[in-house]
């Protein structure tokens, strides 16, 4: 719930070296509903369909999709501490993935954030979206769901969109952001990982096929289809089958 971005940041580096030093215990407590994490008042969230494209051809429009890959990365700080919070009943290894994890989006974002301020831009100069978030409250109730739908989804979308961002750059001349993208598509592709193996670990206990079940939960969630086009070198090293990659091919909207 804490909403200062440097107080988060330290916090989440502070849970994470608690964990490794087995300073930390899983008592049971009451778990809540958090329609709100914590985060700044800006940006102002609005639906993603109202949000503006700008060219990177200038600054303004490399700032905006700065701020933009920052705010996920905001977000994906939090969507990785509720992983934790919120399933209680997982091996310990599981909350020692998601708290490495959420250790990882903060310094994301710290480095875009610090290359946003070099702009002479801050985090919350421009609107964003919830839709992370969104995700979240719709895959609380079970976490073999959440591995599927948030790190196998919506951060796998990362995964296949950040090369094009990267050679976008660097076409612009933009070779600081292309160097700290670099460094997150390579983390990016180890969270993708992490919620793959977990979500396989929940479909083993249960007698499922994970392949099926992605499948069937792709159609109840996601209407069916998925945008592509697919990053199928990262998916694959992310945990992703080639059969699973045929079905999301299959499933892209003509």
């Amino acid at each position: 719930m804490e909403s200062n971005i440097s107080k988060k940041r330290i916090g989440v580096d502070r849970l994470y070296e608690h964990w490794q030093r087995k300073a930390l215990n899983r008592d049971d407590f009451n778990l809540e509903k958090i329609e709100i994490p914590g985060r700044p008042e800006k940006p102002e969230l609005i639906p993603p369909a109202q949000l503006k494209r700008r060219k990177l051809g200038s600054e303004l429009g490399r700032a905006t999709l700065i701020h933009a890959i920052a705010h996920i990365e905001f977000n994906a700080i939090n969507l990785a501490l509720d992983a934790v919070y919120r399933f209680r009943d997982m091996p310990d290894d599981y909350y020692a993935d998601w708290l490495k994890v959420a250790s990882e989006e903060a310094y994301h974002f710290s480095l875009l954030n610090e290359r946003l301020e070099n702009m002479g831009y801050h985090y919350g100069d421009f609107p964003a979206h919830n839709g992370l978030w969104e995700m979240v409250l719709k895959t609380g109730h079970d976490v073999m769901i959440r591995m599927a739908l948030v790190p196998r989804v919506l951060e796998a979308r990362g995964l296949d969109v950040t090369p094009g961002m990267m050679e976008r750059l660097a076409t612009a001349g933009d070779s600081e952001t292309v160097d700290i993208l670099k460094i997150i598509l390579r983390d990016e592709i180890g969270h993708v990982a992490i919620g793959s193996y977990w979500f396989k670990y929940c479909c083993k206990l249960r007698d499922l096929n994970p392949e099926e079940t992605f499948r069937n939960l792709l159609n109840e969630f996601m209407g069916g289809t998925l945008r592509g086009p697919f990053y199928m070198e990262g998916r694959l090293q992310a945990g992703f089958t080639q059969k699973e990659m045929d079905d999301l091919v299959a499933m892209m909207p003509t």
